[in-house]
C-alpha cells in the first residue's frame, strides 16, 4: 500500500512537468516564408530576379524558415500561390513568423502597389488592376492573423515598360504603412528606381541575404545595414526603404557566446547613433542620415552641411520622400480637395495623374474652385531646388542629369566590410524544373553563428541541417555533396537516412522558458545527410508544373536553360543578360512535394541551435 501511494505521488508530481514541456513545444516559434523571383516576363526577361529569389529562399532555409518558392508566374499561379501561403499561415498560429520576399516588376497606382506576372499585358494604366496582383488584397489577410512578425520585403521597383499609352503611372512603389506586427521593405525608396543589376544578382538581394546571416543582428538592424550596403555597391544609385511596426524581438541567426568580438562594440555604435548631426564630420553625418533613412534625419544633414558634395544627392532623396508623405497623406483622405491640395503643391509631380483619376473617380472637376479646405499637411511645401527632381519621368539616384558626386564608403562602424564569400558570389547553374528557383551553391555560415534554439525545425531541409557545411546538389547526377569545416566531404543521394539525433525544441524567450547555450567548433560540425533539395512549390504550382511535365508542348521534355512558361520563347537568362547554355550540371534540384515528386523523401532531423541572444525590441517607421 506504501508504495502505491509512492507511485501515485510521483505521478502527480510529474504532471507539472509534461506540462511545461508541451507548453514549450507549443510554444516553439515557427518560421514559414514564400519566395517568388519573376524573370521571364513575356515583354522582355529580366537578368536577376529568379535568382535573387533562389538566394534569399536558400538563406531563409538556412535560418530555419519552411520556405516554398517559386519562378515565372503567370496571374492564376500568382494569386494561388498567395492563397496557398496564407492558407499556411493560418494553420501555423499566433507563434510564427512570415516572410514574402518578391523579385520582379512593381508598378504603383493611385496609391497601391501591384507585382506583376510574367504573362501581363498592360498597355495603359487602366490594365493594372486586371493584369497584376494588388499586394495589399494579400498583406492585409495577413496582418489579421496577428502573427508573431510578418515580413513583406518588395523587391520590385524597377523602370518598367508599361502603361506607355495614356496618363502615366508614377515610378517605382508607393510609401505605404505598414499594419501593427509587419515590416514592410522595397529594393528602393517610395517614388524611386533601382538600376538594374549587371552581376548574377541584385544588389539589393545579395545585401539582405549577407545581412540576414549576420548572427545576432535584430531585424531593423538586417534592413539599415542592407540599405548601408546597398548604397555603397550601387555607388548611391540605389537607397532602399522599410517601415516596421514589429515590436517583438527577431534575429534570424544567433551569435554565439564564444563568437568573436566584433570589430565595433555595441556601445560604440550606440554612441555614434546618438550624437547630433552637426558632431560629426561631412562624410559619416551623411551615412549616418542614410542609416536613419527619415526626412528629418536627411534635412538635419542639409542644415549641417547645405554645400557639401553630397547635399545635392541628399536634395534628391528629400524630394522624392516629402512627395511621397504628402501623397500618402493625400489618398488617405481621398476627397476632392485632398487631390486639389496635391495638385497646388505638384502640378506636374509624379502622382498628378493618379490625382486626376481620383477626381474623376469622385466626379469632382480636375479645376479646383476659387476657394476650398486645403489640408494641412504634416511638412511645408517643397522648396524650388526640390522640383527638378519630382518632375523627373522616373527617378534613379545614378541619373546622368543630375551627375552627383559619389558617396563616400561607409566607415566600420556603420557597417563592416563583407564576408568574404559574399564578395563575389557565383551564379547558380540553370534551373531544371518547371517554375523551380535556381538555387546556387550554399556557402555556410561561421561556426558560431546558428539558427535560434527555440525554432521549430523546418521538415526535411537540408540548407538548415547543414548550415556549418557547404552544399552543392546536383540535379544532373542526383547527388548532393556536403563539405564540412574541416574539409571532409561525402557525396550522397538525396534520400540518405542519416539525419543528426533530434534534439527538444526550446522555447522562444518572449515564453519565458530557459534554453541553454551550446557552442560550435569546425570538428564538432557533423556532415548531415541531404534529406531535402530545396524550397518545395507552393501546392498549387506544383501541382501546375506537374501536369506540363505530363503533357509537354508537342511532345518535347523542358531542358536545364529550354524556354519556360511566361519567356516568350526566351531561354532564361545568365547574369550577363545573355541566355544561358546548360553545360554545367544544376545545383537547382525538383522541389520536394508529394503532388509533383515521383517519391517522397524520407524526414530529416534538425542539429541543435544554440542558444537565443538577448535582442532588443526597436520600433521603426520610416518616413
Amino acid at each position: 500500500m506504501p508504495r502505491i501511494r509512492k507511485l501515485i505521488a510521483m505521478a502527480f508530481a510529474l504532471i507539472p512537468l509534461a506540462f511545461v514541456f508541451t507548453a514549450s513545444a507549443a510554444r516553439a516559434e515557427k518560421r514559414l516564408a514564400l519566395v517568388v523571383g519573376n524573370s521571364g516576363y513575356q515583354v522582355g526577361a529580366l537578368a536577376t530576379p529568379a535568382n535573387d529569389a533562389g538566394l534569399v529562399a536558400q538563406t531563409l532555409q538556412a535560418a530555419g524558415f519552411d520556405v516554398v518558392g517559386a519562378r515565372d508566374l503567370d496571374q492564376d499561379s500568382l494569386r494561388r500561390a498567395f492563397r496557398d501561403f496564407l492558407d499556411k499561415a493560418t494553420a501555423a498560429g499566433a507563434d510564427t513568423v512570415a516572410f514574402i520576399y518578391v523579385s520582379g516588376y512593381g508598378v504603383q497606382l493611385e496609391g497601391e502597389n501591384y507585382f506583376v506576372p510574367v504573362d501581363a499585358k498592360i498597355a495603359r494604366d487602366a490594365d493594372v488592376a486586371a493584369e497584376a496582383i494588388r499586394l495589399s488584397d494579400y498583406i492585409r489577410p495577413l496582418a489579421a492573423l496577428k502573427l508573431k512578425t510578418s515580413i513583406v520585403v518588395l523587391d520590385a521597383a524597377r523602370a518598367n515598360p508599361f502603361a506607355k499609352s495614356g496618363p502615366p503611372l508614377a515610378g517605382g512603389l508607393a510609401l505605404v504603412e505598414p499594419e501593427p506586427g509587419v515590416l514592410i521593405a522595397f529594393n528602393a525608396a517610395p517614388g524611386t528606381v533601382a538600376p538594374e543589376g549587371q552581376g548574377p544578382y541584385g544588389p539589393y538581394a545579395q545585401a539582405l541575404a549577407e545581412m540576414m546571416r549576420e548572427g545576432g543582428l535584430p531585424l531593423a538592424g538586417v534592413f539599415d545595414r542592407a540599405r548601408l550596403r546597398v548604397n555603397d555597391v550601387t555607388k548611391g544609385a540605389e537607397v532602399a526603404w522599410y517601415a516596421s511596426k514589429v515590436e517583438t524581438p527577431l534575429v534570424f541567426f544567433e551569435r554565439a557566446s564564444d563568437a568573436p568580438p566584433p570589430a565595433v562594440s555595441s556601445e560604440q555604435v550606440a554612441a555614434m547613433r546618438a550624437r547630433p548631426m552637426r558632431d560629426l564630420g561631412a562624410q559619416d553625418a551623411y551615412v549616418a542620415a542614410l542609416e536613419r533613412d527619415t526626412l528629418q534625419g536627411y534635412l538635419d544633414f542639409l542644415a549641417a552641411y547645405p554645400d557639401d558634395p553630397m547635399a545635392a544627392r541628399v536634395h534628391a532623396i528629400v524630394a522624392a520622400r516629402r512627395e511621397a508623405i504628402t501623397w500618402r497623406r493625400t489618398r488617405v483622405v481621398d476627397t476632392p480637395p485632398a487631390y486639389w491640395s496635391y495638385l497646388r503643391r505638384y502640378p506636374d509631380g509624379p502622382h498628378a495623374a493618379d490625382a486626376h483619376r481620383r477626381l474623376a473617380f469622385l466626379a469632382a472637376a480636375f479645376e479646383p474652385p476659387p476657394s476650398f479646405a486645403a489640408i494641412a499637411y504634416d511638412l511645408p511645401p517643397p522648396p524650388p531646388e526640390e522640383i527638378v527632381y519630382i518632375r523627373r519621368p522616373v527617378l534613379v539616384f545614378d541619373d546622368p542629369v543630375f551627375a552627383f558626386a559619389p558617396p563616400p564608403p561607409a566607415p566600420v562602424i556603420f557597417l563592416a566590410p563583407p564576408p568574404p564569400e559574399f564578395v563575389v558570389l557565383a551564379p547558380p547553374p540553370p534551373p531544371v524544373g518547371i517554375f523551380v528557383l535556381p538555387m546556387p551553391v550554399y556557402r555556410p555560415v561561421p561556426v558560431w553563428v546558428r539558427p535560434p534554439a527555440y525554432v521549430a525545425p523546418p521538415p526535411n531541409n537540408v540548407i538548415y541541417n547543414n548550415v556549418h557545411n557547404t552544399v552543392v546538389v546536383n540535379n544532373v547526377t542526383n547527388t548532393v555533396t556536403i563539405t564540412n569545416p574541416s574539409g571532409q566531404t561525402r557525396t550522397m543521394t538525396p534520400a540518405a537516412a542519416m539525419a543528426p539525433a533530434a534534439q527538444p525544441v526550446a522555447a522562444s524567450p518572449q515564453s519565458g522558458a530557459a534554453s541553454a547555450p551550446a557552442t560550435a567548433s569546425p570538428q564538432a560540425a557533423p556532415v548531415a545527410p541531404a534529406v531535402s533539395v530545396g524550397p518545395a512549390l507552393p501546392p498549387s504550382v506544383a501541382k501546375k508544373a506537374a501536369t506540363l511535365q505530363a503533357q509537354p508542348p508537342q511532345g518535347a521534355a523542358v531542358q536545364p536553360g529550354a524556354p519556360l512558361p511566361g519567356t516568350k520563347g526566351q531561354p532564361l537568362l545568365g547574369p550577363t543578360g545573355t541566355a544561358a547554355v546548360p553545360t554545367v550540371p544544376s545545383a537547382a534540384v525538383a522541389p520536394s512535394n508529394p503532388s509533383a515528386a515521383p517519391s517522397q523523401m524520407p524526414a530529416g532531423k534538425a542539429i541543435a541551435p544554440a542558444s537565443p541572444s538577448a535582442a532588443a525590441p526597436r520600433f521603426r517607421n520610416q518616413m
